[in-house]
């Protein structure tokens, strides 16, 4: 019976902790989202503008010759600091690799801030 106790006050501690902040990072995709739609005006950078952007406190890379600012996702990264491996520079490559859901092509647009020039 002891048991049981303490294995479901277990399940809902460790349900709080995977849900709570889940729900704290929607409330802050969707300010970052607001952020960005409102500057999608299609601003362009040089690929040596983007390669300044290569810390963790400052990250930029490059998807598909457009610009994304993932300085706010660096830390939540599921793959650790895998996102830092081309800060300011480009990661088409390693974005598309198998270990990435399907998800993460919608969740790339909310840091979208503009396409590099050609």
């Amino acid at each position: 019976m002891e048991i049981a106790v303490i294995a479901l006050i277990l399940a809902v501690l460790l349900g709080a902790f995977v849900l709570i902040p889940r729900l704290g990072k929607s409330a802050h995709k969707n300010k970052v989202k607001s952020t960005v739609d409102n500057s999608k005006v299609s601003k362009s950078y040089s690929k040596s503008e983007v390669n300044v952007h290569n810390k963790r406190t400052d990250c930029w890379i490059i998807i598909k010759d457009k610009v994304y600012d993932v300085t706010s996702y660096v830390e939540e990264h599921p793959g650790g600091d895998a996102i830092l491996a081309h800060a300011g520079d480009d990661s088409t490559e390693g974005f598309f690799g198998p270990q990435h859901a399907t998800r993460v092509f919608d969740m790339i647009d909310d840091f979208y801030i503009g396409d590099l020039q050609k």
